[in-house]
């Protein structure tokens, strides 16, 4: 966020494109949370349920379902 939220979609696309954390529910759920904040509320949306169907807490699971629910 130091350098704006397009900056860190950019830094989080580029971790998530060599795969390493394409499967780590934080990673998509970040990415989730700034491309809200950037008005991109398709991708947002798309982020979220990714990282809603990797996680596997249900605190994580509801708190993601809610912001699901809030971009509708």
């Amino acid at each position: 966020m130091y350098e704006g939220p397009e900056q860190g979609l950019s830094l989080i696309d580029d971790l998530l494109a060599r795969e390493e954390l394409g499967s780590y529910h934080l990673a998509h759920s970040a990415r989730a949370d700034l491309c809200r904040r950037l008005g991109r509320l398709p991708e947002a949306r798309a982020s979220y349920e990714k990282a809603l169907a990797l996680a596997r807490e249900e605190p994580e699971r509801r708190f993601l379902s809610g912001r699901l629910e809030e971009l509708k």
